[in-house]
């Protein structure tokens, strides 16, 4: 089985490719792969590392105003096929995946054009624009969130898979995690963070609520300020006018996430897709804080599903301070009870099979293909 992925711009749409390549290794060792990425985005420096041929488009997205780039973009488009045509030619492959991101316009249409089949993958409860544009055209259409299916009302197919992350974090071991920290197994752990480069307003909230950590000695705060913040953070905290506290763990990444979030009680975070997949997938509650400067606010669309089912607080920027965000993760520490429900609440939202069912689907998609090519069907 031959299978060409493609997704890019930012991790959300990154990881979860490499996710269904790694369930489908799995299921499969001799399975070969292409990943086809943009030229700027970081699938450039994240799929090489992952050992997936790698191949690259020039290809932009479009503003939504009236705008001469468009004319631009649409060009990039045409002249994306055309190179997308010719590398599926070439590779032959027995099914597409796309995982969002402008470079899967180009990809998954030129598959359709080839008539190889093609699955496209929504990770937030409101769809991206070049996901809408391609419903209409791809074999599958498998969605995150339950109950978002009818974004997509002309899709052939539909399907409720969750985020496949999700499968790859649900593996991880907590005392791993811990043995990374340098923390006693069992050791109540919050964990900060926003993204990989971090959020500043989280950033400058959780400088404010250090002095509140001395009252919880018993909690380790892990605090990942993002490589762009880490230096200023570091700086802010050696002038301040206290001690900083030695249950703060200051760090600029985690280059295991996963084994950290396993060994955590409580997450607060950005409210990405892919990312809140990975808290549920582990039965974690959190305080999450979505970004406002993301398309058509589906951070808070995102927040708001985990919050209605209890496995959530969530606080908007515009009331976010040390203050606000000190009383939610003790009002969480604090509880018990509460604790352990949002975990359960969350835990139940979770899809740890993601990954499998989308490995299946895409089986589906090749032996049915293979099918009609040899006049089976």
């Amino acid at each position: 089985m031959r299978v060409v992925l493609t997704g890019g711009g930012t991790g959300g749409h990154i990881y979860p490719a490499l996710a269904i390549a790694e369930q489908l290794k799995a299921d499969k060792p001799d399975i070969e792969f292409l990943y086809i990425g943009g030229k700027r985005g970081l699938e450039n420096t994240i799929v090489p590392e992952s050992g997936i041929p790698f191949e690259t488009l020039d290809i932009t997205g479009f503003r939504r105003s009236l705008s001469a780039d468009n004319i631009k973009t649409v060009l990039r488009f045409l002249r994306g096929v055309q190179a997308s045509s010719e590398l599926l030619e070439k590779f032959k492959p027995d099914v597409v995946v796309g995982t969002g991101g402008y470079v899967c316009g180009p990809v998954v249409y030129a598959a359709h054009k080839l008539r190889i089949p093609t699955l496209i993958h929504e990770q937030n409860a409101i769809p991206g624009l070049t996901n809408r544009f391609l419903s209409r055209y791809v074999s599958t259409v498998a969605v995150s969130f339950d109950g978002t299916q009818h974004q997509f009302p002309k899709a052939k197919r539909i399907m409720y898979s969750g985020n496949p992350r999700a499968t790859t974090v649900h593996r991880a071991d907590a005392a791993e995690g811990f043995r990374l920290l340098g923390l006693p197994q069992g050791t109540p752990v919050v964990l900060v963070v926003g993204g990989s480069i971090g959020a500043k307003a989280i950033n400058e909230a959780m400088l404010q609520m250090v002095p509140d950590i001395m009252r919880m000695p018993d909690v380790h705060f892990v605090y990942v300020t993002g490589k762009r913040y880490y230096e200023e953070a570091v700086r802010s905290l050696d002038e301040a006018p206290w001690v900083t506290p030695s249950n703060l763990h200051v760090l600029p990444y985690v280059e295991r996430m996963p084994e950290v979030l396993a060994a955590s009680m409580l997450v607060v975070s950005r409210a990405g897709a892919s990312f809140l997949a990975e808290v549920t997938s582990l039965g974690i509650p959190a305080v999450l804080i979505p970004s406002p400067n993301v398309t058509n606010n589906h951070q808070e669309v995102n927040a708001r599903a985990l919050e209605e089912d209890g496995a959530a607080i969530v606080i908007l920027e515009p009331e976010l301070n040390g203050t606000s965000l000190f009383a939610a993760v003790e009002a969480v520490v604090r509880d018990e009870y509460l604790c352990s429900g949002m975990g359960e609440r969350s835990r139940k939202l979770g899809k740890p099979d993601s990954a499998q069912v989308i490995a299946a689907e895409l089986r589906k998609l090749a032996v049915r293909a293979q099918a009609i090519r040899r006049g089976m069907l």
